[in-house]
């Protein structure tokens, strides 16, 4: 995939008061995108805008794009 993580995602909403359990308890992401940010999986569109507005980052400081390499 040409787009990954420059950050440790839930290390980062913990930095900035969100540990998983506030997470959880206040259905701000779903279990399955947790999950998705311990694995370094790509998010939706939704959760990248709801992790630049609770972190206030721009989304170039937490995704980058890496060219794939040609065959």
């Amino acid at each position: 995939m040409p787009l990954q993580w420059r950050v440790n995602v839930l290390d980062l909403l913990r930095e900035n008061g969100y540990s998983t359990y506030r997470i959880r308890k206040e259905k701000i992401f779903s279990e399955s995108s947790v999950q998705n940010f311990r694995q370094s999986k790509p998010a939706s569109w939704h959760d990248l805008e709801t992790i630049c507005r609770l972190t206030n980052k721009q989304p170039g400081k937490l995704i980058e794009f890496i060219p794939e390499k040609k065959r």
